[in-house]
């Protein structure tokens, strides 16, 4: 017969048995979430590791296009030295550019920008600006119809960069850094940077607002002017104030003389 001494030690061994059990069941079941957890960090940190990989976190963000400018900009790739210096840097050059619109002359002048104009009678010796188009025409802001590019892209350029010159030549800048580059000024477009013109000018047709850091190497003669006022008139393809002239200008051949 069982006593009341030997009931309550069984009871007793049955609930510490019973307390065991729940506490491996508890041990089993915080391994098995243990677990879950941790492969699910190793899902985590595997899928960073992809994605930076992969270029998701990069600060640059290679599908945002530039803002546009209403700057005459351009992008040449140097890729080798510009022309060796053979003109005469005391005389004047003039640049005669046969185009689908009319006839467009501008001269140049050689004592203020010689390391322009020799580049540029290189390059037009060897018919560099011949069927060329003129690919941008602006009408607000500024004024101007842009060329010298031979892929009619704004990106082309010769393969060499000329250094800026002649650029106080228009006063000084007003309180928002601007000069006025006057109707009938011919200038180097640029990428923005010092010394990164090309083959790419703009014609100046009005009288536009800039900063002073696009080389003024031409003046166009009244013809001229004019030949680029009824270009402007037709405005641009798009009807927007910045694109490609509605009016096409190639420049059928571009000729540059000594007077």
């Amino acid at each position: 017969m069982v006593t009341s001494d030997q009931r309550r030690r069984q009871l007793a061994r049955e609930k510490y048995e019973r307390q065991q059990q729940r506490r491996a069941q508890a041990r089993r079941k915080s391994r098995q979430r243990l677990a879950v957890i941790g492969a699910a960090a190793a899902v985590v940190v595997a899928t960073l590791v992809g994605l930076i990989a992969g270029g998701v976190f990069d600060n640059e963000d290679k599908t945002v296009e530039p803002a546009a400018d209403a700057s005459p900009s351009a992008a040449p790739t140097p890729k080798q030295s510009p022309p060796a210096m053979a003109i005469d840097d005391k005389a004047k050059y003039t640049f005669d550019l046969k185009t689908s619109a009319g006839p467009i002359k501008f001269e140049m002048d050689a004592a203020k920008t010689p390391q322009t104009v020799n580049s540029f009678k290189a390059l037009a010796d060897k018919g560099f600006f011949d069927n060329t188009k003129c690919h941008r025409l602006v009408t607000g802001g500024i004024f101007v119809l842009q060329c010298g590019d031979p892929e009619g892209t704004g990106s082309g350029g010769p393969g060499w960069t000329i250094p800026d010159e002649n650029l106080d030549a228009l006063g000084k800048p007003n309180e928002q850094g601007q000069v006025i580059y006057p109707a009938g000024t011919v200038a180097m477009a640029n990428t923005g940077q010092p010394g990164s013109g090309g083959s790419q000018f703009f014609l100046v047709y009005k009288d536009s607002p800039l900063a002073p850091t696009y080389t003024p190497f031409g003046t166009i003669d009244p013809a001229g002017v004019k030949v680029l006022e009824e270009v402007a008139k037709a405005g641009t393809a798009t009807g927007t104030p910045d694109g490609a002239p509605k009016t096409p200008v190639t420049i059928e051949k571009g000729t540059v003389t000594k007077n």
